[in-house]
């Protein structure tokens, strides 16, 4: 089910059709993703929702080169990717073109190294000076709420909200055309957790595209542009985030926002939730 979007008016930064992943022999074949199809405007911020298992992680693997596609095609930044090897592949990942950010900002961050380091290290792999490259970082800091003291020190010195702004700042100040964020919020407490999710909505207007990936409707449906629900490596509903909130069409879209207390004022009935997941599986 897929509603109208309104018109970019260029070409998108990402645009995936048709994709499909499988894992597995042929015999024991999974397939992880079906016949997906999805696209993402400049300065656009698509949420892209889904329960454990459902495609989310496999998606954005591919997206970034982490898995090779059994079948359709991957374009970032008007770039065919799904047939890259590992030269292209680094080749575009140090352009900056797309940038990752991680549920835990430690699987990112190098614990020896001082955030200003961190910082510095991908401006630097671009050829941009040294000086020139502090600069840029220091400019940047105000913008995820972070002091400039704060450089100096390393991962392990700082909280979990820290690390993750941290993150958020290594993932833009290189400019990037498309950042793809993976549970980027989940492992936050509520008060950092809003934080983080209010600097990425005030980031948009840098012209990133971004992909925000979760579990979790209620963490995406105030950024987003547009909301993207994957049940078991299928699309099965896109649309305006506020339409998908207030008039969701497909079962599971029911589900995820009769659940969210945050979205409707008040969670699902017990018996209408059991109902819409018995719905789900026949």
């Amino acid at each position: 089910m897929t509603r109208a979007r309104p018109d970019a008016g260029t070409r998108p930064v990402l645009d995936v059709n048709g994709l499909e992943v499988h894992y597995g022999a042929r015999r024991r074949r999974r397939r992880a993703l079906n016949g997906v199809s999805l696209s993402v405007a400049p300065g656009e911020t698509v949420g892209l929702i889904g329960e454990t298992g459902s495609g989310k992680s496999t998606l954005a693997r591919t997206v970034l080169g982490l898995v090779r596609p059994t079948a359709g095609s991957v374009v970032v930044d008007g770039e065919d990717v799904g047939a890259y090897g590992p030269r292209q592949w680094r080749d575009l990942r140090r352009r900056g073109v797309v940038q990752y950010v991680f549920q835990d900002p430690l699987r990112s961050l190098d614990p020896d190294l001082t955030v200003g380091a961190s910082l510095t290290e991908p401006l630097l792999v671009r050829g941009v000076a040294r000086d020139e490259a502090l600069a840029r970082v220091q400019a940047f800091l105000p913008r995820v709420r972070l002091p400039e003291e704060l450089l100096g020190r390393l991962p392990g010195e700082l909280s979990g909200g820290q690390r993750q702004r941290i993150a958020v700042a290594r993932a833009l100040v290189t400019e990037p055309r498309l950042v793809i964020l993976d549970e980027p919020v989940s492992a936050l407490d509520s008060a950092n957790r809003v934080q983080v999710l209010e600097i990425l909505k005030e980031l948009r207007d840098t012209g990133v595209a971004l992909v925000f990936i979760s579990h979790d409707l209620g963490s995406v449906a105030g950024i987003a542009d547009r909301v993207a629900v994957l049940y078991r490596g299928e699309l099965v509903e896109t649309g305006a985030a506020r339409d998908v909130v207030s008039r969701p069409e497909h079962p599971y879209t029911r589900l995820l926002v009769g659940s969210a207390p945050t979205l409707r004022g008040t969670p699902a009935g017990r018996a209408e939730r059991e109902a819409l997941r018995a719905l789900l599986h026949t």
